[in-house]
């Protein structure tokens, strides 16, 4: 029987021959795109050095093998090696992600690596004319078969070995300085099951992104780290009262926990599925003096005077803060720092880069109502100090965790970083946001003549300074950055130690494309600080009633 003609669906390739009349001229060329043609039997080593290919065809040759250096084309998106005389596959091929077409067709192919699986952007894959498994050819044959052979395979994959221990990071310290007491605080997006799905991280096996697997392996890591403090972003709200709070109870924890503002408008089964933020406490070494909710959208209803873009672009969103007034016990683990006092938040801000002026418009709020929750919290705050700078009474310290969704270069940053962001910042994008930019800087919740900039006081420091610290926090194949962040006040904490980032070396040998992973049950990871508390801080002594705020 003859063998049928490939048919490579159309995808013609065209091309010109300089004339020297161009080459005279000084016109460059410029190819992405290369064709051998002629029963060749053997391909140049040089070939897999040209990394600018996008595409290339090898079919209608004579080629027995392929070389494994073949994956070092990583730009490659179109690999035609069909009517050769192929028996087999490199499993390097695996690592070639970036092709979007894969034709084997008309080769003496009798299986298929498993690490084809990995190939999770291919949209066509051609295997007609290969003495193939009839298991492999029935999953091809199927409706969206490409797509279920490649989970198939990835599914069957071997894991690699699991990952080194995260290294502890001791940090120098101030000796001289008086403690209250020592406490460490976990900050960790652990990834909504409703947000893990084939579609976004299809380099994961399926079984590694389900949440039965998954919500085992990140209680493991929570209690393997066991800090006093865990704050949790995209905490499903089923997952909450039915997992993590049965969970961290029976290993001495508390915790309080608020959904995105969308599920106020829910029926009881849909709220259950929307994600919020948690924060757990170790109830032998704090008790809950009081908690907060910070709903963004309802700071900008209230606020949305004279600005479209406020209704239309802050108030659709449902970020939300959640605080903690924690109080240390007398009986914690340095047997002192008895009625010392910590105010932990934690944030989850809009992830949209497009909205950069949403998440800035976010923080700040965050700033805002923290700072209204020290003014009542402590008698006399003053966040700028008083006359000459002064302070009449120190802040309870403070501590935000949070995935802010924001690069360390962003307005974001810069407004936690300095404690002041210019009102014309970049990041705000021209909206109009004046009326509420002028209320805030005003401080006294009213429209007032627009000050140059906004400022908190705060001030707070990043407890993973830099990227020698921390590379980054969330990591998949189309991102790689820190975005998840744990500030300090540092007049009253000081960081004695961190536990640094998952080993960049093994990522890179195991060539992991990105996160979640058969071994990292999100896509971000974990961050872990413990804090020393130094000098004399006030006990929570009531709320004052004539503290300035915005309307809320």
């Amino acid at each position: 029987m003859p063998k049928d003609k490939h048919d490579n669906n159309g995808y013609r390739r065209n091309y010109a021959i300089m004339s020297s009349e161009d080459v005279a001229a000084g016109k460059k060329s410029h190819w992405t795109e290369l064709e051998i043609t002629a029963p060749v039997r053997n391909l140049s080593p040089n070939l897999w050095q040209l990394e600018f290919l996008t595409a290339l065809f090898l079919n209608d040759n004579n080629l027995t093998r392929i070389p494994p250096d073949i994956s070092r084309l990583t730009n490659l998106r179109h690999l035609d090696v069909s009517s050769n005389k192929l028996r087999s596959l490199p499993a390097e091929m695996g690592d070639m992600v970036t092709l979007r077409e894969l034709l084997l067709c008309n080769n003496g192919l009798r299986n298929l690596p498993n690490e084809l699986g990995k190939l999770f952007q291919l949209q066509k894959l051609g295997l007609s004319g290969n003495p193939l498994p009839q298991q492999i050819l029935n999953l091809y044959s199927e409706s969206n078969g490409t797509s279920k052979l490649l989970t198939y395979m990835l599914d069957h994959l071997e894991v690699c070995q699991r990952p080194p221990e995260r290294q502890w990071m001791s940090l120098p310290h101030n000796h001289q300085r008086q403690s209250n007491g020592s406490f460490s605080v976990m900050c960790y997006n652990v990834l909504c099951d409703k947000y893990c799905t084939r579609q976004l991280y299809g380099y994961c096996p399926s079984w590694a992104l389900d949440w039965e697997y998954r919500k085992v392996a990140i209680m493991k890591e929570i209690l393997h780290y066991g800090a006093d403090i865990v704050s949790l972003q995209e905490v499903g709200t089923e997952q909450f009262f039915h997992f993590f709070m049965p969970e961290l109870q029976q290993h001495g924890y508390d915790g309080i926990f608020s959904a995105k503002s969308r599920a106020r408008t829910m029926s009881e089964d849909e709220r259950k599925h929307v994600d919020g933020c948690a924060i757990f406490f170790r109830k032998s070494k704090f008790a809950l003096v009081k908690e907060y909710l910070t709903e963004f959208n309802q700071i900008a209803m209230a606020n949305a005077q004279g600005s479209e873009d406020m209704l239309n672009r802050v108030m659709t969103k449902d970020n939300i803060g959640i605080a903690a007034l924690l109080e240390l016990k007398d009986s914690g683990y340095m047997g002192y720092g008895g009625g010392q006092q910590v105010l932990v938040s934690n944030a989850h801000i809009h992830w949209d880069p497009e909205f950069r002026d949403v998440k800035l418009i976010q923080t700040v709020m965050l700033m805002n109502e923290l700072t209204r929750i020290m003014k009542e919290a402590v008698p006399g705050y003053q966040p700028h100090g008083g006359k000459n700078g002064t302070t009449p009474s120190k802040p309870i310290p403070v501590v935000i965790c949070g995935d802010f969704n924001s690069l360390p270069d962003s307005g974001v940053i810069e407004f936690l970083d300095k404690g002041r962001i210019p009102v014309d910042h970049p990041d705000f994008q021209e909206m109009q946001y004046e009326g509420f930019l002028s209320r805030l800087s005003n401080g006294n919740g009213k429209n007032s003549e627009q000050c140059a900039e906004l400022t908190h006081g705060l001030k707070l420091k990043k407890a993973y300074d830099g990227e020698s610290q921390m590379p980054y926090t969330n990591l998949t194949y189309d991102f790689k950055g820190v975005i998840d962040y744990v500030y300090y006040s540092y007049n009253s904490l000081q960081p004695l130690g961190l536990l640094s980032s998952v080993d960049p070396e093994y990522i890179k040998s195991n060539k992991i494309t990105g996160w979640p992973h058969p071994h990292f049950p999100s896509d971000h990871q974990a961050l872990l600080v413990e804090f020393d508390v130094y000098g004399t801080i006030p006990r929570f002594q009531g709320f004052s009633s004539n503290s300035n705020s915005l309307p809320r």
